[in-house]
């Protein structure tokens, strides 16, 4: 298909352009990841896993791309004044795929942590970085984590060594910027060894008024008896398209908190593939979508249980207004051996026209016969009935809709962590529900 064909063109063109803006690490896998895209092609609707989601369609269009590492002029910290009261973060940028290096912040962290360029820390420690990089992302499994391993040159590096808590959230504003329509291939890479812990915000907004197309893969390895929250929201605008590949592995009784939020976008996938690696490991995913007009989120996770005593818990939300269309995938993997699994997945979905869709599939495979695992889903629409009752009490209608559709997306909301987020997920979730321009205080981002 021209789709794949362009980039395959593409590649072979620049090949020695990309690697020679980008390390030694990230190079030695390229070319396997180019001859695994080559061979695979993106994923058609035929394909299980992207069955919602028309991917060859959205790289059809001959996006630019930044490969000789061009300056792109911005100051992120004028672009991006988040007032978040009370939430006293480490404020990192990336700008596209590139890590901001111009100007960090002022807060020390604890010894031995580093959130920093990929590019350069593959440079600077290229054993650290080899270890991990690309090690649970397959190539030869997905396409468009091929294709990023094909074009990535930089991202992020996050590293928290053994028994080190960083107290501080680190904040990680992703600035999608540019005078032409433009494609991003980020790549981001945590490592949380033994012990550790540390709490991760990545929110995406776009700073001008073009088509963008960005693909993310993230990588996270979360080792013996560490903790890793990892919060991700989205607040682009309608002419965005987001693929994000995250990869996690968890190791003996490590804990995840993982966090999606899309508030507005244009075309979104999510994929999470979740290992399960070591016993005692529990993991929470949450996830919330408000999504309109003809807005298109698809949530498609999977989380392996691969030993014995793991624990997982599943809550994704979805509240769809207008021609929006939503779609979540789930699957809980039970493989021969995991006896005393606990799971649990849940997806509910609200319907607020006749006009949104919703596709929900969750899905158990258990290979263990000594498990307590549990999944539904719903697909609904407003409760007549409660509108009846609060339009009795003096309540207009389009007031009794927001203050349902608050309540219902609230469970999400309510069960992140970090407080002072969550209470500003809660204003901007309410402020979204009322078609005002869901943005931060004194953000010139999304104008």
């Amino acid at each position: 298909m021209y789709s794949e064909q362009q980039y395959v063109n593409l590649y072979q063109q620049v090949r020695q352009l990309i690697i020679s803006h980008s390390s030694d690490v990230m190079n030695a896998i390229r070319d396997q990841a180019y001859e695994d895209f080559k061979a695979q092609g993106f994923p058609t609707k035929k394909v299980e896993r992207y069955k919602y989601t028309d991917i060859p369609s959205l790289f059809e269009p001959d996006y630019g791309l930044n490969i000789q590492r061009l300056t792109i002029p911005v100051d992120p910290y004028q672009a991006f004044r988040c007032d978040v009261p009370n939430l006293s973060t480490l404020l990192y940028f990336v700008v596209n795929d590139g890590f901001y290096n111009q100007a960090l912040p002022k807060s020390h962290l604890p010894e031995g942590v580093k959130v920093c360029s990929l590019k350069e820390m593959s440079e600077e420690n290229p054993e650290l970085v080899s270890k991990y990089y690309a090690k649970i992302a397959g190539s030869n499994s997905d396409a468009v984590t091929a294709l990023n391993t094909m074009f990535a040159q930089d991202g992020l590096f996050v590293y928290v060594p053994k028994h080190v808590q960083v107290e501080r959230a680190v904040q990680v504003i992703n600035i999608l910027r540019s005078d032409v329509d433009l494609m991003v291939n980020r790549r981001v890479l945590v490592v949380v060894e033994e012990g550790a812990s540390i709490k991760m915000l990545f929110c995406d907004h776009a700073a001008d008024d073009r088509r963008f197309l960005s693909t993310q893969v993230v990588e996270a390895y979360v080792g013996d008896n560490a903790s890793l929250d990892l919060y991700c929201l989205e607040e682009t605008h309608n002419k965005n398209v987001r693929i994000s590949n995250v990869y996690i592995d968890q190791r003996a009784n490590s804990r995840v908190n993982h966090n999606v939020i899309t508030l507005h976008n244009g075309v979104t996938r999510n994929r999470l593939d979740l290992h399960l690696s070591s016993e005692g490991a529990e993991c929470q995913c949450f996830g919330c979508v408000i999504a309109d007009k003809s807005q298109h989120v698809d949530n498609n996770t999977l989380i392996t249980h691969h030993v014995p005593n793991c624990t997982s818990n599943e809550l994704y939300k979805y509240v769809l207004n207008e021609h929006a269309t939503g779609a979540f995938a789930g699957r809980v993997l039970v493989e021969h051996g995991a006896q005393k699994t606990i799971s649990q997945m849940t997806n509910q979905n609200l319907c607020a026209t006749k006009e949104a869709h919703m596709y929900t599939q969750p899905m158990l495979e258990i290979y263990a016969d000594d498990v307590k695992c549990a999944h539904g889903s719903t697909v609904g629409q407003l409760n007549e009935a409660a509108l009846f009752y609060m339009q009795q009490r003096g309540i207009p209608e389009h007031e009794a809709k927001i203050l349902l559709q608050n309540a219902f997306i609230n469970e999400v909301i309510d069960k992140m962590k970090l407080e002072p987020l969550r209470d500003r997920l809660h204003y901007l979730v309410e402020k979204r529900f009322r078609g005002e321009l869901n943005k931060c205080e004194g953000c010139n981002l999304c104008k």
